[in-house]
């Protein structure tokens, strides 16, 4: 049986739409139509740009025609996380700070993405300015997760990781400080990539920390996500911290199997770090199936992997507060709870803490360096240490911690993947995570499109219409 157009892969979709098959308008009406049925249960979206994104897939239509395809996001329908600037289109950070403003450009990666035929279909909720938890006097509705509503869709990009994995678009972007697009993937089972620091600019993306900040594709498959990354990638000199290196294809090494590979895993620090049994037994038999696959697996271990995630946070919530001290200070009824007392917290801070933290950020970086130059070709864990959480814990422990399994990668700037890896209780997503060495996002897709064709978790979607 053919899927639903909501359902099509970015890949399958691009065929059809290339072969005359397939209308980028049809495709836009039947992702519209999804929304109207289903974002009431969700929650996805703060703003609906319908008429713009039917108006863009009738030029889209029109410019294919005439033989001006421009490759495979032309007539695409996608959304953005609500800190992506949008010229003309309110731009919220899921907050009472930014309810109504309107900004007057775009970001970088919006016109990218543009620029590659991909049609917006609107804005995407998040966890306020992409670190608060969904509290009580949040501007919008908070985003629910499309295999139970019950529970969180993850955060801070729960709108993007909801909204893909419902079938109201083919893709969305997402940021990532410490794990905000990697845990929506996780809880979602989907695909989402965190690249290497600078690798996509984050021009008019709304800062949480800019050491630390991270934009990327969200998906439901690899392939996906290699088409997303590979029009968001490269120089911007709006953008003091875009890397200059080049943009190589991401796709290269997909089909290329992981047989010779050697894969590190981190043991000790996965033995340290709580997870649920269930998520353990998920993660062995995935190390199983990239075994079986040819894969060597190489245990390793350093201290700073365990410490990253506190240490990682005093950076976080340093350069947070400093973003956000004045509005604080003018304002504070304007944030919820949970992100005014995350903020707040940095003011108690010392230099000699901060300093503390930025020596193990220099010595990890040192020691994944060594890891890779040593012949170990990418990491794999856990991609969160349990099932989502539900809406109810959350709004009940609104300064709980989260980024054990992730922040490290956001302290190293390294590239790092997230990937569907089964279900655990309640039939809620797990998350396996790849890493590589900065710059080689293609490895990583490598390994992810052979675990991903080895096993069927990215094929099953939510059971939302029965909720």
């Amino acid at each position: 049986m053919h899927a639903p157009l909501h359902y099509l892969t970015i890949t399958e979709a691009a065929e059809r739409i290339r072969a005359g098959s397939l209308s980028p308008v049809e495709l836009v009406q039947a992702c519209l139509d999804r929304v109207a049925a289903l974002d009431g249960k969700l929650h996805a979206f703060i703003t609906l740009t319908a008429e713009q994104a039917l108006a863009q897939a009738r030029t889209a239509h029109e410019e294919i025609r005439a033989g001006r395809y421009r490759g495979p996001l032309h007539g695409i329908p996608i959304a953005h996380k609500d800190i992506v600037c949008t010229r003309g289109i309110r731009t919220t950070a899921h907050s009472n700070q930014l309810r109504d403003w309107v900004p007057d450009a775009d970001a970088t990666v919006y016109t990218r993405l543009q620029a590659a035929g991909a049609i917006s279909l609107g804005k995407l909720s998040l966890w306020e300015f992409a670190y608060g938890n969904p509290g009580e006097t949040v501007a919008f509705a908070p985003a629910r997760n499309p295999w139970n509503i019950a529970y969180s869709p993850g955060g801070s990009s729960s709108g993007s990781g909801a909204a893909v994995s419902a079938g109201l678009c083919l893709g969305a972007t997402g940021t990532d400080t410490g794990g905000s697009i990697r845990h929506p993937a996780a809880v979602c089972g989907i695909v989402g990539m965190k690249p290497t620091f600078g690798r996509v600019s984050v021009n008019g993306v709304l800062p949480l920390a800019a050491s630390l900040d991270h934009v990327g594709p969200m998906t439901r498959t690899v392939r996906d996500n290699v088409l997303m990354l590979q029009a968001m990638a490269g120089h911007d000199p709006a953008d003091p911290t875009s890397a200059e290196a080049p943009v190589p294809d991401f796709g290269q090494l997909l089909g290329a199997g992981v047989r010779g590979l050697r894969l590190g895993v981190p043991r000790q620090f996965i033995a340290s770090n709580p997870h649920d049994a269930e998520c353990i037994a998920a993660f062995d038999e995935a190390l199983r199936v990239l075994r079986e696959l040819g894969a060597t697996l190489v245990d390793f271990d350093f201290p700073e992997i365990g410490l990253s995630a506190d240490l990682g946070t005093r950076i976080l919530i340093a350069e947070a507060y400093a973003y956000h001290r004045e509005n604080l200070d003018r304002h504070p009824e304007k944030f919820d709870r949970s992100l005014r007392e995350r903020l707040l917290a940095a003011a108690t801070q010392t230099d000699a803490q901060l300093q503390e933290a930025e020596a193990v950020r220099v010595a990890l970086k040192r020691k994944y360096a060594e890891l890779f130059a040593g012949g170990v070709d990418a990491i794999v864990s856990v991609g969160r240490e349990a099932i989502s959480d539900t809406m109810a814990a959350l709004s009940g422990n609104p300064t709980a911690k989260r980024g054990g399994c992730t922040r490290m990668y956001n302290v190293s700037g390294l590239p790092a993947l997230v990937m569907p890896m089964g279900f655990g209780a309640h039939g809620m997503p797990l998350g396996l995570q790849i890493a590589a060495d900065r710059f080689r996002e293609d490895r990583i897709y490598q390994i992810a499109a052979a675990y991903e064709a080895a096993t069927d978790w990215t094929s099953r979607h939510p059971p939302i219409e029965a909720q």
